[in-house]
């Protein structure tokens, strides 16, 4: 098989680049260790930055999420007694979108299934510091391929086999696990607040957010080792309404539909490029969900390495896939800051001297409109450019 780029990964950075790099001429295969049915399904992040939707839209994968995405233009901020919005449309005149990775996915996978080669297995790239990388898997029907490509794309997470091809003694990374975890559940039952409550509270973190008008999702902050059995589901709303009550405010329950937790972790990998080898997305770097970024630092990365691929196919032009991993890692490490920040702000860990701290830094962001605008900035996404010179 022959192609101008091989993706390895068919989450949501490995399908939109694909997408994009279509809109562009340019060629890509795609290969997935899942089936379609698994990937569909895999519920994750469901907020998006400005210039994410901004993106999908310009790219023709708006028309299901301006049906069914939900426009935010702030948050809540609360702590034991008090809730302060923080209005990021009065901010910085942008907004968030509440719309599901899940369907997100479900849009990529309507413009680019058939690009995809689903359930392969022995995934591996060879030659990735020549100029004609490879990469071979083993079909779903059991024949062994070989692609040909002019660049190799690394979007298969953390635990793929991208980012191990580069070699080990020029790979460094910067890591921290915390000492804790979400508890996330999907409810069915109508959000009980208009927009996310990020909630402070003795006993942990609470997070009220949604992902329809009529599926609530929620998060608890739990000791990294906890089981998810441990949880039942009367337990998870009893302590749902102790974190995130408020006098003349009650939280709605009803049916659980999905439970799990999640580990909180700061990753950051380098080189995301190595020869014709490129990483996007989780395969070079993780933050805490706790700002919202994940999803939408991959999508940043894949924008910087559209521009980079469609100006060197078109134009014959190297500089821009020599600048790549200097563009992206600007925005990395400003988004690793800010969810840093959100996650250290607002989930207890330590002694009472740190959690008076955390209540006077959150006083402070809902008193100050510079500390507020700020938090408002990082959130809904700094444009490209000016994330580039914020690095």
């Amino acid at each position: 098989m022959r192609t101008q780029v091989a993706i390895v990964g068919a989450g949501p950075a490995g399908l939109l680049l694909s997408h994009l790099l279509a809109l562009r001429g340019i060629e890509s295969v795609v290969v997935e260790s899942r089936s379609r049915a698994y990937v569909e399904a895999r519920i994750r992040a469901g907020v998006l930055e400005q210039d994410t939707v901004d993106l999908l839209v310009a790219a023709g994968l708006g028309d299901r999420l301006a049906e069914q995405g939900l426009r935010h233009d702030g948050i809540h901020l609360q702590w034991p007694g008090e809730r302060h919005r923080v209005d990021f449309r009065a901010l910085t005149g942008r907004s968030v979108w509440i719309y599901g990775q899940t369907e997100v996915v479900k849009d990529l996978l309507a413009a680019r299934a058939d690009a995809v080669h689903f359930e392969v297995s022995r995934t591996a790239l060879h030659d990735v510091d020549t100029t004609r990388p490879k990469l071979s898997f083993v079909a779903a029907d059991g024949v062994a391929h070989v692609v040909e490509a002019d660049v190799v794309v690394g979007a298969d997470g953390f635990h793929g086999v991208s980012r191990p091809t580069v070699p080990a003694p020029l790979r460094r990374t910067w890591e921290r696990d915390y000492p804790y975890g979400w508890l996330g559940v999907l409810a069915e039952v109508p959000p009980s607040t208009d927009e996310l409550i990020y909630a402070w509270h003795p006993n942990g973190f609470a997070m009220h957010s949604m992902r329809s008008p009529s599926l609530s999702r929620l998060y608890l902050q739990v000791d990294r080792g906890e089981r998810v059995e441990d949880w039942s589901d009367d337990r998870v709303w009893d302590e749902l309404r102790t974190r995130l009550g408020l006098d003349g405010w009650a939280l709605a329950d009803g049916p659980i539909l999905d439970k799990g937790i999640t580990p909180m972790r700061s990753f950051v990998s380098t080189p995301m490029r190595h020869g014709r080898l490129f990483l996007v997305g989780d395969a070079a770097h993780i933050v805490p969900p706790t700002g919202a970024k994940g999803l939408n630092l991959a999508v940043a990365d894949v924008a910087v390495l559209t521009e980079a691929l469609g100006a060197f196919f078109a134009e014959g032009r190297a500089d821009l896939l020599d600048s790549y991993e200097e563009r992206a890692l600007r925005r990395v490490w400003r988004c690793t800051h800010f969810s840093w920040w959100m996650t250290s702000m607002l989930h207890t860990s330590g002694d009472d001297l740190d959690r008076q701290l955390q209540l006077a830094q959150l006083r402070y962001v809902c008193s100050s409109e510079a500390a507020a605008t700020s938090l408002a900035e990082n959130y809904v996404g700094l444009p490209h450019e000016l994330a580039a010179r914020a690095g």
